[in-house]
């Protein structure tokens, strides 16, 4: 017998990680604050509770996936969770996840912290992965389970370390998508098809740029090399070039105005013959 499993919020996600519970023979009791939602579960032999309460008491395994933090308080508090480990897969802050770990300890449960780092139609499948922190024994007792969903990757403890790291591939994420957005009102400002740009040059140009940044991360480890291929005066030099022609071809330079900024205190830092890995520590210490 399979562990049951229950999932609070059927959203697309939650729906997805219902699907691949049931897909994988798992008792599966669900729960949504608006009720009937996703009712395709039904058919595939979900069981549906009436209240968050009756569907935490219904398995040792709850797993919650709502909208934000706050929505997992409301589902939550005042839960009797005996005995019951809670996988919270709601995106969150490292400090959101602390402190329902801390509640929940004191509702008698054990708890998990989960980012997921898939959209809804991969979850199943091989390329989705999902960042899991809390009490390493309980994600031990319940990575069986989890695997259906996808590869499960435990990075510690500290049950805020899953969305520290969910919230760093996602700021990657952004940035990258930032710089492909920008570039595409660059070139759509002088009506060149943006499809073709896309396949025979952007695409190809940010592939071989993402190779350097293993070299940037070694650096950040080891400290960084004496002089830079691309040094920071230089780079902080032609920057101003990007800004003025976004300006001159009527596209909003606000997302390469912080870049820009960026490498003038670098330089003015004296990182001048450094490459741009020298940028993160100036990051950490902007606050």
């Amino acid at each position: 017998m399979k562990t049951p499993v229950t999932v609070l919020g059927l959203g697309a996600m939650g729906t997805a990680l219902a699907r691949a519970f049931l897909a994988a023979g798992h008792p599966t009791t669900v729960w949504n604050r608006t009720p009937g939602r996703s009712p395709e579960l039904d058919a595939l032999g979900a069981t549906r509770a009436a209240t968050a309460a009756d569907a935490a008491a219904a398995s040792p395994l709850v797993v919650v996936c709502l909208l934000v933090d706050a929505t997992v308080r409301t589902a939550l508090d005042g839960l009797d969770l005996t005995g019951r480990t809670v996988v919270n897969l709601t995106n969150s802050t490292p400090e959101q996840s602390r402190a329902t770990a801390e509640r929940l300890a004191s509702a008698g449960a054990s708890y998990l912290d989960g980012g997921i780092m898939a959209v809804p139609p991969m979850i199943g499948t091989p390329g989705a992965f999902i960042f899991y922190s809390g009490p390493q024994d309980v994600f031990e007792q319940h990575r069986p389970a989890l695997e259906v969903l996808a590869r499960p990757a435990y990075v510690g403890t500290d049950p805020g370390l899953a969305a520290l790291y969910d919230i760093a591939l996602l700021s990657g994420m952004y940035g990258l998508f930032g710089g492909a957005q920008h570039a595409l009102a660059l070139i759509t400002s002088a009506n060149i098809p943006a499809a073709d740009f896309t396949q025979q040059f952007l695409l190809p140009w940010l592939t071989a740029m993402l190779t350097s940044i293993p070299n940037m991360a070694r650096q950040l480890d080891n400290g960084p090399v004496d002089t830079a291929d691309s040094n920071l005066a230089m780079q902080s030099a032609a920057y101003e070039n990007l800004v003025t022609t976004a300006q001159k071809q009527g596209v909003d330079p606000s997302l390469l105005t912080p870049m820009g900024e960026l490498l003038r205190r670098a330089v003015a830092a004296g990182h001048e013959d450094e490459g741009l890995s020298a940028l993160v520590g100036l990051l950490r210490t902007a606050g």
